[in-house]
């Protein structure tokens, strides 16, 4: 595979490691469009996971995905382990959309992935600015726009954009909905 590896416009040539401890990689997610968020449990914007959850399941089937990435960079709000956070979210808000391990979205030490994030929407905002921040990838990868903290899942543009994105046809030889990952 490793489709997307040397693109430098998509942001799916990554492999993760899964918040359950298991890598996976982004590339799995081709063909799907793609909601990235930096999470954090202890935030005043952590119950954005009930309508990132609402989100997830309203238009999986059509073959959308959340993917939630903790990060411990804004104010100290995601400081659990992996296993906290994964108690915390399916238990609080049964958030079965896939979770990441925690990492670092923005400083020295920020993910490649979030590097790429950030130059590829320079010109919207760039880098993360607190928790709960989106990126919206189309279904080859690409990023499409970035949506501040405060944009709330059920969002009016949030909604438009997905819709738009969800309606355009998968690319060739991309994983139908069927075949995405469990």
């Amino acid at each position: 595979m490793d489709t997307f590896k040397n693109d430098p416009a998509a942001m799916l040539g990554f492999t993760m490691k899964s918040i359950e401890g298991k890598p996976v990689k982004l590339e799995e997610y081709a063909g799907q469009v793609v909601l990235f968020v930096n999470v954090a449990s202890a935030c005043g914007l952590t119950p954005q996971y009930e309508g990132l959850q609402e989100l997830f399941e309203k238009y999986e089937d059509r073959g959308f995905v959340v993917l939630g990435f903790p990060a411990n960079n804004f104010g100290g709000q995601e400081p659990g382990s992996d296993e906290e956070i994964l108690e915390f979210c399916t238990g609080k808000y049964n958030v079965t959309f896939p979770m990441f391990s925690k990492i670092d979205v923005i400083g020295e030490d920020r993910h490649p992935l979030y590097a790429k994030f950030a130059k590829a929407t320079e010109d919207r905002g760039g880098e993360p600015t607190w928790n709960f921040t989106k990126y919206l990838v189309n279904r080859e990868g690409k990023v499409v726009t970035r949506f501040d903290p405060r944009t709330v899942p059920d969002d009016v543009k949030l909604i438009e954009e997905l819709e738009r994105l969800l309606a355009e046809p998968a690319p060739a030889g991309a994983k139908s909905t069927e075949d995405k990952p469990a």
